[in-house]
Parts: C-alpha cells; structure tokens; sequence
C-alpha cells in the first residue's frame, strides 16, 4: 500500500524536524553553558532554562531511529552500518553530556566543574555535528553497492556534504539557543542574547540553506521549491522580528524556517531514502527498504495512539516550566549537609 510507505516516509521527517526543533536549542545552549565565557551564575540560569526538558527532548532521537528501523529496516540496516563511528561518536557524546547535567552541581571544586562544563559542551557540539552529518548523507548519498553495503573504508563517508551538514546543524543549533533565551530568560541574559541572534541569524543558517539548495537542485521537485522559499521567507521574517524586539515571533520564524528546510529536503528526496553515490540504480526508495504492509498497519495504530499523548505530555511541561529566569532567582553556592554518616 504505497500511502502508508509515503505515510511512515513523512512520519519520519516529522520526528527529524521534531528533533531538530526541540534538541536543537537545548544543544545549543549546552553548547554556550560549555564553551563559553558566561560566569558561573550565568552558567547555572542558563542550565535552568533546558534542565526541566532536555532528556524529555532526546526522545524524539529515540523515536526517530525506532520508526526508521521499524518501518524502512533496509535503510536503517545500510545507513547505521555504514555510519557507525560518527554514531558511535554521538552515542558518547550524548552520554557525556547527559552524566555533566547531573554531575556538575556536585562538584566540589573550580577544576572539577570546568571538567563537566567541558564534557557539556563537547558532548553537545559532537551530538550536534554527528546528527547532521548523518542526515546530510542520508539525503546526498553514500557509497553503497546493490547489496546496501558500504564499498570503501571506515571513513568513506566522510566528505564535504558530511562537513557541510554538521557545520549547518551546530550552527543552527547556536543561533536557536539564542533565540530561545530571549523567550526563557530576562535581563542582561535576554537582552545580550537577542543582540547576538540579530546580528548571527542570518549568516548562522547559510550551511543549511546551502544544503537545502543541493539536495532540492537536484531534483526538479515545484513543491521542494515552494517549501525553500517559504524557508527564506520565514528567515528573513525571523530577523527583522528580532531587530524590531518581537522575540517570540523571531524564534517560531527560526522554527518555520527549520520546518519548511527540512520538509524541502525531504520533498526533493521521496521516494529515495538513501541514495548510493556509485550508482543511482542501488538506491534505497521507500519500495525497496520498507517493512511489510502488515507491520505498517499495526505501526500506524500504535502511532495514532502514542504519538498525541507524547506531543501533549510535552505540551504540558513545556507550559508548567514557561516562566522566565533572572539571575536573582539562582541562590548562592553552598554547602549541603548530608543526611547520612
């Protein structure tokens, strides 16, 4: 049934922009709290500001490799296979940083929690990089022969459309956590943020639009066109939003603009789910890489069910934590007593 191949197919793209959307800013400000040069009450308003969300976000990386292996397993079988150090590589990124949001409140020195801020920030620019260069080769292609398997080294897949999308999704994922700051925080925080997004918006998000403008030029697709440009319409909307101080406009332009990428990424892709470099006749399509109808069908019913209640659970925290954060509301540091010999 090719309308639950195109289904599962958009379904998937749905949870990247998901992703994308909501890990990315929370990547970004790891990023900031990590590599930056905040002080450490800067540092501690900004953690706040992801600490309610950011593993509730990291679902949707789940979710996504979960319905690629359950609905396309050949694409998920050539495209992990073929990419397993990179995602080795995020694997402990995100581990890293995930033990540096527990552990850095713990440290007991200067040099120890230096030690988590930079596990935070490498962890989140590796996460971060690793993502979009795997998406990025998804949609421009890997050397893989009629088998699906990967021709070449350990490291065949690293080329320039690798560089080019892990550059675009760090990049994005810094000029998102701007944008969200202006909305979570107040002060010197908000203010210094939404200068910073003003004047990085627009050449921050190049490498994307750059990707964007290769996958969807190789494919004469009206409809990829018409997302690109609502893309660069959303951007530009985004930035004169900013300077006029309109923050929340600014950061859901950012979104749309994401979204509207994205889904011309994809558009411009379909039916291919993986393209080989080598020969256009091993790609991997929606026909060739998916599961059974059967297992489509009992997809869809769980989907139908799950997918609500996970966007409303989200809904639902992100409104009990939508207040803003001052660094008046962050207490001193000081010593706790334990309650145990």
């Amino acid at each position: 049934m090719d309308w639950l191949l195109t289904l599962w197919f958009i379904l998937i793209a749905v949870l990247w922009c998901g992703y994308l959307f909501l890990e990315g800013f929370d990547l970004g400000v790891g990023m900031l709290i990590g590599l930056g040069r905040a002080d450490e009450k800067r540092k501690r308003v900004l953690l706040n500001t992801i600490g309610p969300v950011w593993d509730g976000n990291e679902v949707w990386l789940l979710t996504a490799g979960g319905a690629t292996f359950a609905a396309f397993p050949h694409w998920y079988a050539s495209l992990f296979s073929a990419l397993y150090i990179p995602l080795v590589l995020v694997l402990l990124a995100l581990i890293f940083r995930a033990v540096a949001f527990e552990y850095r409140g713990k440290a007991t020195t200067l040099v120890t929690r230096r030690l988590w801020d930079l596990a935070l920030g490498l962890g989140s620019l590796v996460a971060a990089f690793g993502v979009g260069a795997m998406l990025a080769l998804t949609t421009t292609g890997l050397p893989l022969d009629a088998n699906g398997d990967r021709v070449g080294g350990a490291f065949a897949w690293l080329n320039g459309y690798a560089l080019l999308g892990g550059l675009a999704v760090v990049l994005f994922c810094l000029i998102h956590a701007l944008a969200f700051l202006t909305l979570k925080t107040d002060g010197p925080i908000r203010h210094g943020a939404n200068r910073r997004f003003t004047r990085l918006v627009l050449p921050a998000v190049l490498p994307l639009l750059g990707w964007v403008l290769i996958v969807v030029s190789r494919n004469s697709s009206v409809a990829a066109w018409a997302l690109t440009a609502l893309a660069v319409a959303a951007l530009l909307g985004s930035w004169l939003s900013a300077k006029a101080g309109r923050e929340k406009l600014a950061f859901l332009g950012l979104g749309l603009m994401l979204l509207g990428g994205v889904a011309a990424i994809f558009t411009a892709a379909y039916p291919v789910v993986l393209p080989s470099s080598l020969d256009a006749a091993f790609n991997l399509t929606v026909h060739n890489a998916s599961s059974t109808t059967s297992t489509l069908q009992l997809m869809s019913v769980v989907a139908a069910f799950g997918v609500p209640l996970v966007l409303a659970y989200q809904a639902w925290t992100y409104w009990v934590f939508r207040k803003r954060l001052r660094e008046e509301h962050i207490p001193e540091p000081h010593a706790v007593l334990s309650v145990v010999d």
